[in-house]
Formats: C-alpha cells, sequence, structure tokens
C-alpha cells in the first residue's frame, strides 16, 4: 500500500510541474475572442463602445520558468458609435497590431500569467457608417497593455487557456481634430498553446 501511495504522490508531483517551462522554452498559442472598443480623449465623449471578434496568435520565449518575453500577430477592430436615438453614428478602425509584452508566470505550476506593455498597431481601414475615412486617421497606434490569464493543462506539451486583455492607445486616432480621442480595446480570448 505504501509503494502504490509513493507512486501516487511522485505521478501527481510529476504532473503538477510538467508545464513548468525553462530558459530558452517557446510556445506558440492560436486565439480567438470577443472584444469591446470604445473612444476616451480629453472631453466627456457620449458615445457607446463597439463589439468585435479578436483573433491572433501570441509567441512566448521563456528566460526562465517565470517570465517570458510575449509577443505575436493580431487582427483587431478598433472605434465606437453615437446614437441620439434617430440617427446613428459609426466609426470602425481596423489595425494589425504586434504587441511586446513583458509576461510573469506565477502559482505554484506557473499557470497563472499577467503580461504588460506596449504594443505597436498599423491601421489598415476606416469607416465612418461605411464611408472610407482611413486618410483622416493616423496610421499608426502606440497603444498600452495589460493581460492577465490562466492555462489548462491537457498534455506536457499542449494547454488551453483564457484570457482577459485590455489596451489604452497612447497616441491620438484622429491626424487633425479638436480634442484628443484615443481608442480603449478589450477582449476576452480562448485558445490553445503548443510548446515548440
Amino acid at each position: 500500500m505504501k509503494k502504490i501511495i509513493a507512486l501516487g504522490i511522485l505521478l501527481t508531483s510529476t504532473l503538477a510541474f510538467s508545464q513548468i517551462r525553462v530558459k530558452k522554452d517557446i510556445e506558440l498559442a492560436p486565439q480567438i475572442g470577443t472584444a469591446t472598443s470604445n473612444y476616451y480623449g480629453d472631453a466627456k465623449l457620449n458615445n457607446d463602445p463597439i463589439s468585435s471578434v479578436n483573433i491572433g496568435v501570441n509567441a512566448d520565449y521563456f528566460f526562465n520558468s517565470r517570465w517570458s518575453l510575449r509577443s505575436g500577430l493580431f487582427v483587431q477592430t478598433m472605434g465606437s458609435k453615437y446614437s441620439d436615438g434617430y440617427f446613428t453614428y459609426t466609426e470602425t478602425l481596423k489595425y494589425v497590431t504586434i504587441p511586446l509584452n513583458a509576461n510573469w508566470h506565477f502559482g505554484s505550476t506557473r499557470k497563472w500569467y499577467l503580461n504588460f506593455g506596449p504594443s505597436f498597431g498599423f491601421l489598415t481601414s476606416a469607416e465612418a457608417n461605411g464611408v472610407d475615412i482611413k486618410d483622416k486617421a493616423e496610421s499608426f497606434q502606440l497603444g498600452l497593455n495589460v493581460g492577465i490569464g490562466y492555462k489548462i493543462e491537457v498534455s506536457k506539451d499542449f494547454s488551453i487557456f483564457i484570457d482577459y486583455q485590455g489596451m489604452s492607445g497612447m497616441t491620438e486616432i484622429a491626424k487633425e481634430s479638436n480634442v484628443a480621442i484615443k481608442n480603449q480595446y478589450s477582449s476576452f480570448n480562448v485558445g490553445g498553446v503548443f510548446k515548440l
């Protein structure tokens, strides 16, 4: 009986720590999620958020079991809408975004993570009620990201994750405007984590 208990403890401890990464490990994580975005600025804006789908892929390069550098490529839709009950005005801006974040893995099995850092967005299209306004919008967006997530281990080399990511734009949206208006973006995501 003692041997069975000892074997059970050994297997449990091995599985519990099997996904702790070490220096030079790489993880690739495709994801999909639901996102909301809105504008914020110097003046009080009487507008509402828009919803969209967030798709992309993250890659983590590990420096040790607790820290990794996270980057990736995302297709993100941002913007805002205004409605007075009779008229609705919606602006939709689409970006290809590249984050460059520090990612801290915590908890005894390092399944929790907290990432933070800048993101670089490149405008691909901009519309207002279906009219192209790309020439009136800045082509580059600098953002500040923060996110938290949890990995559910399936095997030694594969996990499923759920996370929340938020971004506040640091640069203005419009090339010319009387008020400073910036993007605010948040998403809830699910995806797979593959150890390469």
